[in-house]
């Protein structure tokens, strides 16, 4: 499946689903080339990702250091069209989880996430847009995890409304308190 086929496929829940989703239709549309990379500086697709535990009472988050908040895991596309490959490998390149499964390999969730300006590896970063895709994965919380000292400093697992209130992010935290309710609504069907 093509990515605007996963995006076109996606049934938004929400207004800002339904809006973004749009968004990132024109954006496909308008940027075919390069909207999978950072080259395009206007905008740019990212996948994350809603770690869960099998109990799906608790999430796994890292500190990221530009943002100094408590964060989900994820990163940019750069060039892969396979966006759940790209949460899968980013989860486990930022958090050291080994062993880990899509809950499902449909799409969890869409978001526009506004990225302001930032120095990364000593270069400056314009301000610019991730047009990111988020997928729902379960790992065992008894793994081991360890940060990325490059691009987070801690790791560890929070319960889902704890998990929102450690975001520093005002923006994120109604993300992440999507996405709990969302699993709460999987929960009763057991996905």
């Amino acid at each position: 499946m093509t990515l605007k086929e996963t995006i076109e496929g996606f049934a938004p829940q929400c207004e800002q689903e339904a809006q973004d989703r749009r968004m990132m239709l024109t954006y496909l549309s308008l940027f075919p080339d390069d909207i999978l990379t950072r080259a395009n500086e206007i905008a740019h697709f990212s996948a994350s990702a809603w770690v869960v535990n099998p109990a799906r009472d608790r999430v796994l988050m890292l500190y990221h250091n530009i943002y100094k908040s408590w964060s989900w895991p994820g990163g940019h596309a750069d060039g892969e069209e396979n966006l759940l490959g790209v949460a899968l490998r980013e989860v486990q390149e930022e958090t050291g989880i080994k062993r880990l499964r899509p809950v499902t390999e449909q799409l969890y969730s869409l978001e526009i996430l506004t990225v302001c300006a930032h120095i990364k590896r000593g270069k400056y970063v314009v301000p610019h847009l991730h047009l990111n895709l988020t997928y729902l994965l379960e790992a065992d919380d008894a793994q081991e995890v360890h940060s990325k000292p490059d691009e987070n400093s801690a790791v560890r697992w929070f319960g889902l409304d704890e998990a929102v209130k450690a975001s520093t992010e005002p923006e994120m935290r109604v993300v992440y308190q999507k996405l709990n309710d969302r699993l709460e609504c999987l929960k009763g069907g057991r996905a």
